[in-house]
């Protein structure tokens, strides 16, 4: 039985970031709810580290991971929305491009929001609280509640979004994010990023996480 070619997908860094971060979202409330602050700034930290690597790596990074690549304008919307039999595309569709878009303001808000944060008491300050006074510490805490309540909402759509694929468009995006790639009668040829594209981005990626969430000088 002759196996089906495969078309590449997501690469490495895309589908370790995606999971990374679902397990850091989780792991962000619970310590948030368990008064774990210690761990739950870690983990913002983790966090920033991966938003702004995903930042990079839509530049630098392999052809389904670029934003040139699959932010689209609303006439390609319009048309992906309209035609029900148009073939799957490699990677974000029009729509779900963007929607990446809004989970990456939302969380990128959400961290620079609890870097400033200060709790009613003002013991639990965010790394850069230093830098506003007390209301305005109040007011980043204000937006970062505010922002988890909102990535909470996307991240119901985006659940449903991928059943409604598996179950309405018979078309599993699950497996590609596991895998990186999936059945196809004819492969497209996808550019994928190399070693010192990843090597740029890791590296910036870590001297920005560590730099925000270093102790100021005294």
């Amino acid at each position: 039985m002759t196996r089906a070619p495969r078309q590449f997908v997501w690469d490495l860094p895309v589908r370790l970031f995606h999971w990374a971060l679902v397990v850091l979202i989780g792991f962000s409330w619970w310590s948030a709810e368990n008064y774990r602050m210690d761990w739950h700034r870690l983990s913002g930290q983790a966090v920033l580290f991966l938003i702004a690597f995903r930042l990079i790596w839509g530049v630098v990074g392999s052809d389904t991971a670029r934003f040139a690549y699959f932010l689209k304008g609303p006439r390609a919307i319009r048309a992906y929305l309209a035609d029900k039999q148009a073939p799957a595309s490699v990677g974000h569709n029009p729509l779900g491009g963007w929607s990446v878009v809004a989970m990456l303001a939302i969380l990128g808000t959400q961290v620079v929001s609890g870097l400033f944060a200060v709790d009613i008491d003002g013991i639990e300050s965010g790394p850069l609280s230093h830098l506003v006074d007390f209301d305005q510490g109040r007011l980043a805490s204000a937006i970062h509640g505010v922002c988890f309540t909102v990535l909470q909402a996307l991240i119901v759509l985006h659940v449903l979004a991928v059943l409604f694929y598996l179950v309405v468009r018979r078309r599993n995006l699950i497996g590609p994010m596991v895998t990186g790639s999936t059945a196809a009668q004819a492969p497209m040829a996808m550019r994928r990023a190399g070693p010192l594209a990843l090597l740029v981005a890791l590296s910036l990626s870590a001297a920005l996480a560590w730099w925000l969430f270093a102790e100021p000088a005294l």
